[in-house]
């Protein structure tokens, strides 16, 4: 990170989610606690594409207090508990009324910062919770630049654990840069270069 680096604000994210995940790969997602900056660089994401999506938490247009987050303006953090131990962060996409959003599943872990290699140990290491649920993307809490790092290649496969959604369960909508800081290696047979 440098002096440089340019803030992604609400219309990075007001845009096609597919288009939105694969442009946030290399870029840097920054948490300021106490003036402290930790960060990680972003490798892996997947879309969620709203009520038609049987995977993502707004099937069906379904709206309840936790999705609400999902319904809103982008670029915001919609940040939810699962499995009864985990937070995840997700960015907020597309048009409000349009519940879309990207997860955050891996980070190539800053200075200080530990393991990032799944959405629950993204949170953790930067101390991520329901409190940041709703915040927009800007500084000082939580916040994502482009710092013009060199663009790796993207590859594209299946999103992780939305076994039972039928067809959305092959989709390709889990995007990666080659990294050791991904939550599964990928394997070089089934990918395909996008």
């Amino acid at each position: 990170m440098n002096g440089e680096d340019k803030l992604l604000d609400e219309s990075f994210f007001a845009r096609e989610t597919t288009v939105v995940a694969r442009d946030l790969l290399d870029k840097v997602l920054v948490r300021e606690i106490d003036g402290q900056k930790l960060w990680g660089r972003l490798v892996e994401v997947e879309a969620y594409l709203g009520p038609q999506d049987i995977a993502a938490h707004s099937k069906g247009g379904r709206r309840t207090p936790r999705t609400e987050v999902m319904f809103g303006e982008p670029g915001r953090a919609y940040v939810y508990f699962t499995y009864g131990m985990h937070w995840c962060l997700n960015f907020v996409t597309r048009e409000a009324g349009m519940p879309q959003a990207v997860l955050v599943r891996a980070l190539e872990p800053g200075p200080g910062v530990g393991r990032c290699g799944g959405p629950g140990l993204v949170t953790r290491a930067l101390g991520i919770d329901r409190a940041l649920n709703g915040v927009p993307l800007v500084p000082p809490d939580l916040y994502v630049v482009d710092d013009g790092a060199p663009k790796r290649r993207v590859f594209v496969t299946p999103r992780i654990g939305v076994q039972g959604t039928g067809r959305w369960e092959k989709r390709l909508l889990r995007y990666v840069v080659d990294s050791p800081a991904l939550s599964r290696p990928i394997r070089r047979q089934r990918l395909r270069a996008r």
